[in-house]
């Protein structure tokens, strides 16, 4: 039985596609993790022949993740618990975690966060940025174009004034890629 109140920390679809009843949305800043195209994605954004790659949440000394922090609405805890398990727990590549968050008006609260596991066969971290472009722009899968979830994300960054320079680069390289091979 989830705790009330029940907060989460998107940090990637989450933030523009939470899927579960939000009562409460504020940016929030996790420190010791980096935001990174840092494992591969068999299912949503890519497959097996052909993986994509998602973001996760990846343990970096000194680091830190500005993100959104969701309120669940009170009565929907467990709901919200289960659909989240569904959803991110798919391949068991991400740990759930609870961190703590400080949320952009100063309180701090425990959120339920996932993080990668650095030790699942899907994690991938420190590809290339040119490396992740490259497969970011022709991923698809079950969800959708591997790119679609990079633009959505990057975008939904900069609409809350969140810098995320590896993001926005790679945001930038990808639609070049994609230009040049639609022309």
């Amino acid at each position: 039985m989830a705790k009330s109140p029940f907060w989460v920390f998107g940090y990637g679809s989450l933030m523009w596609n939470p899927g579960f009843p939000v009562a409460e949305r504020q940016v929030a800043r996790l420190k010791g993790f980096h935001r990174t195209f840092c494992m591969r994605s068999i299912h949503h954004r890519g497959t097996d022949a052909a993986p994509g790659l998602v973001l996760a949440l990846d343990a970096t000394e000194g680091a830190a993740c500005e993100g959104l922090a969701f309120r669940v609405t009170p009565g929907a805890e467990d709901d919200t618990l289960a659909y989240l398990r569904d959803r991110e727990l798919v391949s068991s590549a991400y740990l759930e975690t609870v961190q703590p968050v400080r949320l952009s008006d100063g309180r701090p609260v425990e959120a339920l966060t996932y993080i990668v596991d650095a030790a699942h066969v899907q994690y991938c971290g420190g590809l290339p940025l040119e490396e992740q472009a490259g497969i970011i722009a022709s991923a698809v899968g079950g969800r959708g174009p591997n790119s679609e979830y990079l633009f959505n994300t990057a975008g939904h960054l900069e609409e809350l004034g969140i810098v995320d320079e590896e993001l926005s680069w790679l945001s930038r390289r990808v639609h070049e890629i994609l230009t040049r091979t639609q022309s």
